[in-house]
């Protein structure tokens, strides 16, 4: 029951990583319908920073933290503000090629940087387990998932609730309407960015929290599983995001507990596979009809 147990834990843990970064996606592409194939790449940014203040500045790890968030949100608004601003009335596949340049150009600039050996990032804690009714579970997975739990209910709020929040949903209704009626297009676009880089920024301490290592590529794969949770959660919804993080957490879990992990990239991609056969929008995804 033990290892039954610590095993569920394992994949709510990698499955809210999975989440965090599949928000960032879900609610870029819910506004202006982008693909920012980037956003794995903002990770491996907060990743580095969180490596660069503990292990080379001997600095808090709280400090650390802040700066990974902040350094990951401002990496998203620039992005925003240098790549995606000027082409926003460009073909929708200009801003995709685009996104796809970023991505080389982070990946490839901090390897220029940093080198491409893999940095160890020190542990943000000495806690390594807690204790509960007897059974010991992991610290990380346990701080993974109340963190996931509690970013997932404030964004809900920001975009149910706030005046920002409200500005998002109309921008992603109709962009010309909401032009007219006084919204700043380009500002709510930006904030957008933000809140999704600073989603990436947590998840890059938590993934640097539980796997310990930064490297120039880590965002790849990682930000390619996101996007496969958010196409199978329907791409554009909050909760969505979430449920499909969780299912790639769990496929990955169930395979590699049966000895299979070589397996594990190749069962989230046949999960892709088979939701756009069966369900093109997603679990919670809702068909768009387009007039002509």
């Amino acid at each position: 029951m033990d290892i039954f147990l610590s095993q569920v834990l394992n994949g709510l843990q990698l499955g809210s990583i999975y989440a965090l970064v599949a928000l960032g996606y879900t609610m870029v592409y819910g506004i202006i319908l982008l693909l920012n194939f980037a956003h794995g790449d903002i990770i491996m940014v907060g990743a580095y920073v969180s490596w660069l203040v503990m292990a080379q500045l001997g600095l808090n790890p709280v400090l650390a933290i802040l700066l990974s968030i902040v350094a990951c949100t401002l990496m998203g608004v620039i992005i925003d503000k240098v790549a995606y601003a000027p082409l926003r009335n460009a073909p929708r596949l200009s801003i995709l090629i685009t996104a796809i340049g970023v991505s080389y150009f982070l990946e490839n600039g901090a390897q220029l940087v940093f080198g491409a050996d893999p940095k160890v990032v020190p542990a943000f804690t000495d806690i390594s387990t807690i204790n509960l009714g007897g059974l010991a579970l992991s610290f990380p997975a346990v701080v993974t998932v109340l963190v996931t739990i509690v970013a997932t209910v404030a964004l809900t709020l920001l975009v149910q609730k706030s005046k920002l929040g409200k500005a998002m949903r109309a921008v992603s209704e109709d962009m010309g309407a909401a032009r007219l009626m006084g919204i700043n297009v380009n500002s709510t676009i930006s904030f957008t960015f933000a809140v999704g880089s600073a989603l990436a920024g947590i998840g890059a301490v938590l993934y640097a929290m539980a796997y310990t290592q930064a490297s120039p590529t880590m965002g790849m794969m990682l930000g390619t599983k996101a996007f496969v949770a958010a196409v199978l959660g329907g791409i554009g919804s909050i909760p969505g995001a979430v449920v499909g993080g969780l299912i790639v957490g769990f496929a990955e879990m169930i395979v590699t507990w049966l000895g299979l992990s070589v397996w594990k990239d190749a069962v989230v991609f046949l999960l892709l596979i088979i939701v756009l056969i069966v369900r093109p929008t997603g679990i919670f995804g809702r068909t768009m009809s387009e007039k002509v």
